[in-house]
């Protein structure tokens, strides 16, 4: 007599959490679960026929997007069918830094700015690479810290990992879970610079600035996305910029990302949409001058102290740090191919 298998999703899974499984738990023999990356929980319940299985099982809910219920005798035929046909443009994640190591940020994932001389705003912080004290991961956090602490001139140090020469976009999701620091003269950025400007083919602000998330301590939780261009930036005044104030950024994590594609680049704040900008909209200019957004960036993670936008400094909140859970890096796919 053939045995009856039910599986159930106790939970709607989105393609991409699946895509970054974090926990595999075996509770009981007869019953299996998943702990994806946005807490939801995939369950099995009943024996198996093979030991991977329930791997197998997860593979096939990575390609069927929206897949809440099923029934079957056969839950291997199940499986192979759903693998021959994947849906089209999902999100592929293309690369990641889960933090599960302890020391140094990695070397093979970020390049980390070294330098105190203002960076353009006058700030105050100079920031060092290989130091431990500045930056670091430990129990599953990526810690940049900002020190009261003199070098080289600068009153303060910190740090500023990037992905130059590592890893560039061009198109596709980022994903950051941050936990902001709190006090004023703090300067927390997730932003993206394009290749162009280190390579010192175009200067700022023609080359294009993607600002993910700007939070300043002077004026708490109020949370900020920008772009800047050649037509549109901020020593203008003509940014394209929008700011919320967000439920404590200090004491909770929360995930900022941006989906960007030729057309548009999409803000989200915990996966819920903050902010839309398209090419060429109300009037702006579509060229270069007004849209640099169509050449590979780089991802940049940074705490800066003072300077004109992070303004006076409170010398009492130092040690204060930017945490870091996870970074992931998405990209569009069709019929599983990267674009």
């Amino acid at each position: 007599m053939r045995r009856f298998f039910i599986y159930f999703i106790l939970v709607s899974v989105n393609v991409a959490a699946c895509n970054t499984t974090k926990k595999l738990v075996n509770s009981k023999s007869e019953t299996h679960q998943v702990l994806v990356a946005d807490n939801s929980v995939i369950t099995h319940r009943g024996p198996w026929k093979k030991n991977n299985l329930f791997e197998n099982s997860i593979a096939s809910l990575r390609l069927a997007n929206n897949f809440n219920y099923s029934t079957t005798d056969e839950p291997e035929l199940l499986f192979e069918r759903e693998k021959l046909v994947a849906p089209k443009n999902v999100w592929n994640l293309v690369w990641s830094d889960e933090f599960n190591y302890t020391g140094l940020p990695d070397s093979t994932k970020w390049k980390m700015d070294i330098g105190g001389h203002g960076w353009g705003n006058n700030e105050k912080q100079f920031y060092l690479d290989n130091s431990l004290e500045n930056s670091f991961v430990k129990d599953g956090i990526l810690h940049l810290v900002a020190l009261k602490k003199e070098h080289d001139k600068n009153k303060y140090t910190s740090a500023k990992a990037t992905t130059y020469q590592k890893f560039v976009l061009q198109y596709g999701k980022v994903e950051v879970m941050a936990k902001l620091p709190r006090g004023k003269g703090t300067w927390p950025a997730i932003w993206m610079l394009p290749e162009s400007l280190r390579k010192k083919e175009e200067k700022w602000p023609l080359c294009g600035e993607i600002d993910i998330m700007e939070h300043v301590g002077k004026d708490p939780n109020m949370v900020h996305v920008s772009l800047h261009t050649e037509l549109y930036n901020h020593i203008k005044g003509t940014q394209i910029t929008h700011f919320e104030r967000q439920n404590n950024v200090f004491d909770n994590f929360h995930k900022y990302g941006i989906e960007w594609d030729k057309d548009s680049i999409s803000f989200f704040i915990d996966d819920k949409p903050f902010y839309t900008t398209k090419k060429g909209e109300n009037g702006r200019v579509a060229a270069n001058e007004g849209w640099p957004f169509d050449k590979p960036y780089y991802l940049i993670l940074n705490l800066a102290i003072g300077g004109n936008w992070g303004g006076e400094i409170d010398d009492s909140i130092f040690p204060c740090e930017m945490q870091i859970d996870f970074v992931r890096i998405y990209k569009k796919s069709e019929n599983n191919k990267a674009k």
